[in-house]
């Protein structure tokens, strides 16, 4: 079946062998997928002198079949696939067919299915072989394909993986079309088996990568089970880190100018972002979702309501006997409807209190007493509600907020705990570093600036911009762009967050990326750079 091959004198071997060798250890170093592909077909061309080729890829389909991953024919200046971004409009071709058979007709496929290689010195002299698509491509190109050399490629457990297909040997003197020689069979052969192997190597690690990957997704859906609030905040602040990593690694002026990532420490990056609060899968949820100061399982604002109400029977039931005039009877229900009012604002803690406001939950304490059904009297509010009631801003207690803060501890003794490759050691400082403050007023280990690595100073101001504008937490509504970039930048001003990086996030407008993919439409409000506090400009 196969033509036999052309003979080619040996004087060259030593130096095409060293080729070989030089390609072999190229391939192994590559760890780009498309890259690594690319290259294997561009080494196999080039070691065997080939016009054009095809690399296939085999994939599990229910027929079994070959995907097209790089095309290239250096006559017809076609480069598909790979690096180029051109996308290759062929279907996978399929090693058997609707009957279970095998393809045999198609020369790729054969050659899965024998696991041998095929060389060809004529494809329009040959009759094994359907090359009715080969010639039609030939007469709407004007190409002439003529000799083939199709090699699989077989990964270390003997396994097929992929096709070598090389189309149209040129003789080095002269330029003609020639068959493929014995050499080519030999040296493509070598490279087919090296290509394989440094092809699964990478497909491996890409699968051990894809398996921690998602590994780090079921702890942030742990996380996102127990609360949708934190969810969608781990899932937004690597993009924000990312996006702001690209700004710094691009700019041309500053002190981060010279400042540069490479993949790994993209990826390394990427990680630590995942991972940045992995630590809250141990706080408790109903302080993660505290959305009100009285909320617990429910929120006991309604206890109060209650009271209020025994309060106000009372107040009626004493107008009834005669207790007090109907305009003091009137008067003094609606002051228990504002003191209500009053408290159930209080309890929503989405702005600061006033001057004067614990005095008054403390005034409204004394002031008013209750009887249960049971016929026992006590105080209108309890002391952990006063507690609560008067905490001056958020939602969250003192000791609550210890809880919720204890996660970055929680994170950095889990990361430090993993056995991290070299790639990768840096994730624990990086994702455990984002609560620090550039003036060594942040926690948990209180790191000044100098201290910190370029990636946990920007992934800080991801965290905190991502908060500001998230639109999805309990106690309160996400904030525009103006408001944000405004506190961000007085946060500058207070020596908490990086000031070079706030330059570039407001220079490079990554808060504008950010916020069409991110915001709601209402958040995105027109921002004039030159009001916002601490920004150097241009």
């Amino acid at each position: 079946m196969d033509a036999a091959p052309r003979p080619e004198p040996t004087d060259d071997l030593v130096r095409r062998l060293a080729e070989l060798n030089r390609i072999g250890i190229a391939l192994s170093q590559e760890k780009n997928l498309d890259r690594l592909l690319e290259a294997i077909l561009l080494a196999a061309k080039q070691i065997t002198n080939a016009d054009g080729g095809t690399l296939y890829r085999r994939i599990l389909t229910p027929q079994d079949a070959l995907r097209f991953e790089i095309i290239r024919n250096d006559t017809l200046g076609i480069a598909m696939g790979g690096t180029t971004g051109v996308k290759i409009p062929f279907e996978p071709l399929p090693l058997r067919d609707a009957t279970g058979g095998g393809n045999t007709s198609m020369v790729a496929a054969y050659a899965v299915l024998n696991e041998r290689t095929v060389a060809i010195a004529d494809a329009y002299a040959a009759r094994e072989f359907d090359f009715s698509g080969t010639k039609a491509f030939d007469r709407q190109t004007g190409y002439r394909s003529q000799s083939f050399l199709t090699v699989p490629m077989k990964d270390h457990e003997d396994e097929i993986i992929g096709v070598l297909q090389l189309i149209n040997a040129k003789d080095r003197a002269t330029g003609a079309v020639v068959a493929f020689s014995e050499t080519d069979i030999h040296l493509a052969e070598s490279l087919a088996s090296q290509a394989a192997m440094a092809l699964t190597n990478r497909l491996l690690l890409l699968q051990l990568e894809n398996l921690f990957e998602s590994f780090i997704n079921l702890i942030n859906k742990a996380i996102d089970e127990k609360s949708p609030y934190t969810g969608g905040h781990c899932a937004r602040v690597p993009v924000l880190t990312m996006m702001l990593a690209e700004a710094a690694n691009a700019t041309t002026k500053g002190p981060l100018a010279g400042w540069q990532m490479t993949d790994k420490d993209r990826y390394e990056l990427k990680i630590a972002g995942l991972l940045h609060d992995c630590g809250k899968v141990t706080t408790p949820v109903h302080i993660v979702d505290k959305a009100t100061k009285l909320q617990t399982i429910h929120d006991r604002i309604e206890l109060i309501d209650t009271r209020f109400e025994v309060i106000k029977r009372d107040a009626e039931l004493a107008a009834l006997r005669g207790q007090g005039s109907r305009e003091d009877i009137a008067a003094r229900l609606r002051a228990i409807d504002e003191d209500r009012d009053f408290l159930r604002r209080c309890n929503i803690g989405s702005e600061a209190m006033h001057p004067g406001d614990c005095e008054r939950v403390l005034a409204i304490a004394r002031k008013y007493r209750w009887r249960g059904p049971d016929g026992r009297e006590g105080d209108c509010l309890t002391e952990d509600e006063i507690h609560n009631l008067t905490i001056h801003s958020g939602t969250l207690t003192q000791a609550e907020r210890e809880i919720i803060n204890h996660h970055i501890n929680v994170t950095i003794e889990m990361l430090e705990a993993l056995p991290w490759p070299r790639h990768l050691r840096n994730v624990p400082e990086y994702a455990g570093g984002h609560h620090e403050r550039m003036d060594g007023t942040g926690y948990p280990r209180g790191l000044k600036r100098e201290q910190m690595s370029v990636q946990a100073r920007i992934m800080g101001i991801a965290d905190i911009f991502e908060a500001l504008t998230a639109r999805d937490r309990p106690y309160k509504e996400g904030k525009t762009l103006t408001e944000s970039l405004q506190i961000l930048g007085k946060l500058k001003l207070a020596g908490h967050i990086d000031p070079d990086l706030f330059d570039i996030f407001i220079r490079d407008r990554v808060y504008l990326r950010y916020a069409k993919e991110f915001m709601n439409p209402h958040q995105i409000d027109a921002v004039d750079v030159r009001k916002i506090p601490g920004y150097t400009g241009d």
